[in-house]
């Protein structure tokens, strides 16, 4: 199976069990909007938790707000989303698609790796336990010629979009050859710049003065809150603002299910620094934030930092967090150094003065900023593609049977607990019931006593529901209960009298928490 088709079966899997849906499905859809299901909100709730807690209650020194979506639009002109908030647009004439010009370079340079990649299968292939990937890839004129392509393609569209030329990265497509997926020519249009923000107005009359945005970060309303929670939380530098919010962007092609959106959700943490410290914090906070990804479990292999060939207007340094989706490797979460740009801005914009006292050094400044910043909708197809597995089950009589299983870590699983009944009858229901009412107050859990016992193990582990409790007849004898690893499908008999304290080591957040506080002191 492709990884393509593999990316086809999640989607189907993620409608079927309720985790996402197609945003207005009967009146045909909207265009990359989708609404989360019972399964899919409990499971984005719980990984917002993990930031959030992580963040907020893992350090003294950062606190959360909430901030309005709609601003005052001299925010976004400060913020230089304005004028530099765009993307560079390419036609193709004959399919009539539009795509991003550096997105199109950036896939064939993804290509050509791709190659490579296979030019080292094949060394492994043929040379066994005896490959030395560092000699063959420094030797194999294959593999030099593919590296030195690639590497000219990467210089000429840094420099293009560094210089902000747009006819250069259209020569560089030209040059390329890079057709349009669709049509298979190569017949397109001038590049063009293309704004993201959506645009509406505030008030009874429609004009210009009354123009608003939907804001496309949720960072701003951090910064503009910036005296106002150092103020009134007496918040001493280096101190870190944390929010969870939605964000808007009127992307020119989005796609890739949930991982690229029109309408998403951002978890952001703006950490102000003293000038000339930023670089030291820079480089925490891309090791706390691997570390908070890798916690999860799917494989360090799978996780990578991308230094930006591109800075942004605020940045003097950025760093992505990118993670092996099924389409291959992407960001998932960013690390900036925003310098003084959005402090200093606002000042100048606003005309107010933005600065702290250090009582340390007895002088005012524009603090620095650190930035960390994910997609809660990306962060959520993550865990998803990572958890989801099918696998051929051998069952005491010999048989196989096919099972998918979504192995989500339980702190984050939607379902903790699944409590079921062996049969429908002899009082097994209401002891399963008995049950139930201890642990729901604790954790997510469902009752079920639909289908046979099998059919409720398998809808339980396409759920992902970590563990399974089966009350049996031998329950009401010795008030023990059958546990269900989802995992391994091993069981276990455990009183009832312990059920809740021995479950609760295996899917409290806060074990993870503790384990993560120990690479994330401040």
């Amino acid at each position: 199976m492709t990884q393509e088709e593999l990316f086809k079966k999640l989607i189907a899997h993620c409608k079927e069990y309720g985790y996402i849906f197609p945003s207005s499905e009967i009146y045909d859809g909207l265009g990359a909007v989708y609404d989360y299901g019972q399964n899919g909100v409990e499971l984005k709730n719980n990984i917002k938790r993990y930031w959030w807690e992580s963040m907020v209650k893992l350090h003294e020194n950062i606190v959360g707000i909430d901030s309005a979506i709609f601003m005052h639009p001299k925010i976004w002109e400060a913020s230089g989303h304005v004028d530099a908030f765009n993307d560079p647009l390419i036609d193709n004439k004959d399919s009539k698609k539009r795509y991003r010009a550096d997105v199109l370079i950036e896939e064939y340079i993804a290509g050509i790796r791709g190659k490579i990649d296979k030019e080292i299968a094949k060394g492994k292939k043929k040379f066994g336990d005896a490959f030395d990937e560092t000699q063959f890839c420094a030797t194999n004129p294959n593999i030099l010629r593919l590296v030195e392509k690639m590497e000219a393609v990467q210089n000429r569209m840094r420099e293009a979009l560094n210089s902000d030329d747009l006819d250069a990265l259209k020569n560089l497509i030209i040059d390329c050859e890079i057709a349009c997926p669709v049509s298979g020519t190569r017949n397109w249009t001038e590049v063009r710049r293309f704004n993201l923000m959506f645009s509406t107005q505030m008030g009874s009359v429609s004009n210009d003065t009354n123009l608003i945005y939907l804001r496309p970060e949720t960072a701003q309303g951090i910064f503009v809150n910036f005296l106002n929670v150092q103020k009134t939380g007496r918040m001493k530098i280096p101190f870190g603002i944390a929010q969870i919010g939605k964000a808007f962007r009127n992307e020119i092609v989005a796609r890739q299910f949930i991982f690229r959106m029109r309408e998403f959700e951002q978890m952001e943490m703006q950490f102000f620094v003293r000038p000339g410290e930023e670089m030291k914090w820079y480089e925490y906070w891309k090791k706390a934030r691997m570390a908070w990804h890798r916690l999860l479990g799917f494989g360090n292999e799978k996780y990578r930092f991308h230094d930006h060939d591109k800075l942004a207007h605020y940045a003097n340094a950025a760093a992505d967090v990118e993670f092996n989706f099924p389409f291959g490797f992407k960001e998932v979460e960013g690390i900036h150094s925003r310098t003084d740009f959005d402090l200093g801005n606002h000042q100048k914009f606003s005309g107010k003065k933005i600065q702290y006292f250090d009582p340390d050094t007895n002088e005012n400044y524009v603090p620095y900023v650190i930035e960390t910043s994910i997609g809660v909708d990306r962060m959520t197809l993550l865990v998803l593609s990572a958890s989801y597995d099918e696998e051929t089950v051998v069952k005491e009589n010999g048989e196989t049977d096919e099972r998918v299983v979504l192995r989500i870590p339980p702190m984050l699983a939607p379902v903790k607990f699944a409590v079921l009944p062996l049969v429908k009858k002899d009082g097994l229901p209401e002891k399963a019931r008995e049950i139930m009412e201890i642990l729901k107050f604790e954790h997510n859990s469902q009752y079920d006593e639909k289908d046979t016992i099998g059919k409720r193990y398998r809808r339980h582990d396409a759920i992902g529901t970590p563990f399974c409790i089966t009350v049996d007849r031998q329950t009401l004898d010795d008030d023990t209960v059958t546990v269900r690893h989802r995992d391994t499908m091993e069981q276990e008999r455990v009183q009832v009298s312990a059920l809740a304290s021995t479950l609760d080591k295996l899917v409290n957040m806060k074990y993870s928490l503790l384990e993560l506080s120990r690479v994330s002191e401040i």
